[in-house]
């Protein structure tokens, strides 16, 4: 085999002054076995992976608008509202009833003016703060120029004068808010929203329970019912059937036009209340939400209700004091939300003293202390319980009866009339009955009267007694 003849590349120097004309290699020169076992073959040709075809795969074509708002009226059926639990919050939904639930979320996105979240997860506020690399957003040809232009500063370096200005980095301490407070810092209304819409976003992706105030009741174009929650400043729309609040079997017709319009007048008597809900689906570009209270109040249930501690008793159980919301008040009643569950307190059941409207002891939106009375567990879907308020409180109607004494007089204002018994609560806290009156008109309720104590039914709790006269009429 012939030997093969190496040459010296040149000094860059002499590049410049040759040019670009390459010198042919010799004739004598044969390529060695190794450069011919290395050089492709170029009429050998590779097969591509359909797999590997970056432009074929994960390509998939979006439902119409027209399916989806055909999907959302089916959804929008609530026979569903007495099946047991899909268990979604707690194991794995089937992929059936998860996709119905993503097409009818996204459809009320889109009436809402915005889309349903593509499955990509949302840039949380430590992805976004990164710092970016320097070299970051060059291309590969502005890549090459800085590095020949730092390899040729190196080799020889320019004056100070012919250097280019760069300036010089950022101080973070300069975009912070000059208080007046040291070391005090203030979040701007872009940041102080920035942070409330990743708590939303969070709460997308862990199924976190978020907390708002019911501001409004809406209908969508396709004759929806939403609940409007105001959480923090950003709106959460709620469908009617996700409010838990009608668990029976849908009807259908007539009668289920009448349970729309009964839920709407429910929806509007509870303004106000705090709801818990859990988020469904978010557009980042409108920033719409859309949420579910149902899912929120059934993993309350299964927490305080189903669950056990390492003594093998729930956190709930007959006789245990706990806090409760008041979501709605009428003038004799009640309704409480008690850690997922509602029920109704009756106007004996709130306080010792006789209460003749409700309203103007409660408000929605108020938070009081409840004793459990009674709890019955079938299913997360069916808990109820038994409450009242007037247990909790330390005084007692027989401690306020011995404010009272036989053939005294009292003052007292009437809080209700019924079958001629007229029942008065006095101003130092006791319960007093009056079976006649001596003024020639006739007590009303809320009148301020005079009473006098004929006896104490120690055994009821109460002063017996006689109107003597009506201080004043309130018509």
């Amino acid at each position: 085999m012939a030997k093969r003849k190496t040459t010296v590349p040149p000094d860059e120097k002499d590049l410049e002054s040759v040019g670009t004309e390459v010198l042919p290699p010799a004739e004598d020169a044969a390529p060695a076995e190794e450069d011919m076992a290395a050089a492709p073959d170029p009429s050998r040709e590779i097969p591509v992976s359909p797999d590997e075809d970056s432009g074929l795969a994960g390509e998939g074509s979006p439902d119409g608008d027209a399916a989806q708002e055909d999907a959302l009226l089916e959804e929008f059926d609530l026979s569903r509202a007495d099946s047991p639990p899909s268990g979604e919050e707690f194991q794995t939904a089937p992929e059936e009833q998860q996709a119905a639930e993503d097409e009818t979320y996204g459809g009320i996105l889109q009436e809402l003016g915005g889309s349903a979240p593509d499955g990509e997860e949302p840039l949380t506020l430590e992805q976004s703060d990164a710092p970016q690399s320097e070299t970051e957003g060059f291309s590969e040809d502005d890549l090459m120029l800085l590095s020949e232009e730092g390899a040729s500063s190196a080799e020889d370096p320019a004056p100070l004068a012919d250097r280019p200005v760069r300036p010089a980095p950022a101080d973070p301490r300069r975009n912070r808010i000059l208080t007046i407070d040291a070391r005090d810092e203030i979040q701007t209304e872009a940041e102080r929203e920035a942070t409330i819409w990743h708590e939303i976003q969070n709460s997308y992706r862990t199924r976190r329970i978020l907390t708002g105030s019911l501001d409004g009741v809406e209908k969508t174009e396709s004759g929806l019912t939403l609940a409007v929650v105001n959480y923090k400043g950003f709106r959460v729309a709620i469908p009617v059937k996700e409010m838990m609040l009608y668990t029976g079997k849908m009807p259908s017709g007539r009668e289920f036009m009448e349970l729309m319009d009964r839920l709407h007048r429910i929806l509007n008597s509870r303004l106000g209340a705090e709801i818990d809900f859990v988020v469904k689906g978010y557009d980042n570009d409108t920033r719409s939400v859309v949420a579910s209270r149902r899912d929120a109040m059934l993993r309350k249930r299964q927490t305080f209700y189903m669950d056990t501690d390492e003594l093998g008793e729930h956190l709930i159980y007959e006789g245990r004091v706990v806090q409760a919301r008041v979501v709605a008040v009428a003038e004799k009643v009640i309704r409480v939300e008690v850690f997922g569950v509602e029920c109704s307190i009756v106007a004996r059941g709130l306080s010792w003293e006789w209460i003749g409207n409700a309203r103007e002891h409660f408000s929605v939106g108020d938070r009081i202390l409840v004793r459990v009375l009674r709890i019955q567990r079938e299913d997360l879907e069916h808990i109820t319980i038994q409450v009242d308020a007037r247990s909790v409180s330390a005084t007692t109607s027989h401690d306020n009866l011995k404010k009272c004494m036989p053939q005294c007089r009292y003052a007292g204002r009437v809080t209700d009339v019924r079958n001629g018994v007229v029942f008065i609560r006095l101003n130092n806290g006791v319960n007093a009955i009056a079976h006649s009156c001596y003024d020639l008109r006739a007590p009303g309720k809320s009148d301020d009267v005079s009473f006098a104590v004929t006896r104490l039914d120690e055994e009821q709790g109460v002063a017996v007694g006689i109107i003597t006269r009506i201080i004043k009429q309130h018509l």
